[in-house]
């Protein structure tokens, strides 16, 4: 079974940095937006970035100016580079494809301690 496969987490102080990437775990088919969403404890879903595949970028005002996410499309593969983190982004990250529902992934960890 395709599945999304994310890594790049871990516990970091605040103030830190973390790249996480995504990846589909079989090349399948071109993926168009590809985005990175996530969960903290007791909270709704939350989206974070989305990108297109000709780059055009979207985030959450929550991210803004400390997030960047970028992909390559030749491995169909997303990235999120996390800056100056704060404890309130620890969460659980998802990579997500909009309009693909059922490809999904387990998530990363991303515990920031202040």
């Amino acid at each position: 079974q395709v599945q999304l496969v994310e890594s790049g987490g871990g516990l970091v102080q605040a103030g830190g940095s973390l790249r996480l990437s995504c990846a589909p775990s079989t090349r399948i088919f071109r993926l168009n937006t590809m985005g990175w969403d996530r969960q903290a404890p007791g909270k709704q879903r939350e989206l974070v970035a989305n990108i297109t595949r000709d780059g055009t970028t979207s985030y959450a005002d929550s991210v803004k100016g400390r997030f960047t996410i970028s992909r390559d499309n030749a491995k169909d593969t997303v990235y999120l580079q996390m800056n100056s983190l704060k404890p309130e982004d620890t969460a659980v990250y998802y990579c997500n494809v909009p309009g693909l529902a059922w490809l999904r992934g387990q998530g990363t960890q991303v515990t920031v301690s202040s």
